[in-house]
């Protein structure tokens, strides 16, 4: 079982969006797209861009402030 805070990625229909991101970040995308490869059981990495969105995704998810204001404005 992956210790890692990203789990497996489902793809869903995308939006596409441009970034820049300083180079030394999309080395550790990289990196961080072969350790999540090897203990997902991938053949092989996924490209560092897809990792992006489920790593906001996941960031936005545990954040408990955000989670609160939320509901609060809802």
């Amino acid at each position: 079982m992956s210790k890692l805070r990203l789990g497996p990625v489902v793809e869903e229909r995308p939006v596409k969006l441009t970034v820049e991101l300083p180079g030394s970040l999309m080395r550790d995308l990289a990196d961080y797209a072969a350790v999540h490869a090897k203990l997902t059981g991938l053949a092989t990495p996924l490209a560092p861009e897809k990792l992006i969105a489920p790593m906001v995704e996941r960031f936005i998810g545990s954040d408990r402030e955000f989670s609160k204001q939320r509901r609060r404005k809802a």
